[in-house]
């Protein structure tokens, strides 16, 4: 089975349909999002449509903390994300709402884990950015029986890291497109990127598939058409810093 493994998406429907349309063509057999599909982005109505229609076919979706803000939105922006919540929340029917607020934190497909943040505190939104932090999150999972392999999402960067032999988790950073064997004798912990705002200043999107049988993990990076999708940004009145983001991808 080939799993596609898509996260932050960011009510960023060009990004996220540029990123089903190659997965399909990939031979995906299974989505698996991993939260954050609302909030920055200037489409979020179409997106949640895309997200609800894959789940009814069979998709795993998890919340992130983007989709908690937008059920429940701060009284005050404390942070630059909140900024965008409220407005989310008035273009979200009821259903929704419903829809991304009964959204479990995490799931498991086969030795797979998946959940948007830490594996070890979902519900705290904590990133996991570097060795130790990936180790925790990855001790975490690995309580639950079966686990090789932890999936998430939240830093919108691509990292892969591994237990090598006579020391603790080693990051490696991938190469687009390069499939990577991640054999399940050893264990496994990857941050899939963001699929509508990608952070390293490249504005492509961001997804990785992984092939279940073979154990090999491919991150990929698809063009997309990010002026439309800062068009949508401006045409909805949110801050021009978001649609600049998706322009020059930070």
């Amino acid at each position: 089975m080939k799993l596609a493994l898509l996260s932050d998406i960011h009510a960023n429907i060009h990004a996220l349909d540029a990123c089903l349309a190659h997965a399909r063509q990939a031979g995906c057999d299974r989505f698996a999002l991993l939260g954050d599909l609302v909030g920055y982005g200037g489409d979020p109505v179409p997106v949640m449509e895309r997200v609800i229609a894959l789940a009814n076919d069979g998709a795993v979706v998890l919340k992130g903390n983007h989709d908690a803000l937008a059920v429940t939105p701060p009284a005050q922006s404390q942070q630059m994300g909140d900024s965008t919540a409220q407005w989310t929340h008035e273009q979200l029917s009821a259903e929704q709402r419903g829809f991304l607020d009964a959204l479990p934190m995490t799931a498991t497909v086969g030795a797979c884990f998946l959940v948007h943040a830490s594996a070890d505190a979902p519900e705290k939104w904590r990133y996991v950015e570097d060795e130790r932090s990936a180790g925790v999150s990855l001790d975490a999972a690995l309580t639950h029986p079966g686990i090789r392999y932890v999936f998430g999402g939240h830093v919108h960067h691509q990292t892969l890291y591994y237990k090598g032999s006579g020391r603790g988790l080693m990051a490696f950073k991938p190469t687009a497109g390069v499939a990577i064997p991640t054999p399940a004798h050893r264990q496994w912990i990857a941050t899939v990127g963001s699929v509508g705002q990608p952070r390293d200043g490249q504005p492509t999107a961001m997804y990785a598939l992984f092939d279940l049988a073979q154990a090999r993990l491919s991150f990929l990076r698809i063009p997309y058409d990010h002026a439309a999708a800062a068009a949508s940004v401006r045409r909805a009145g949110l801050p021009e810093y978001f649609a600049k983001r998706l322009e020059e991808g930070r």
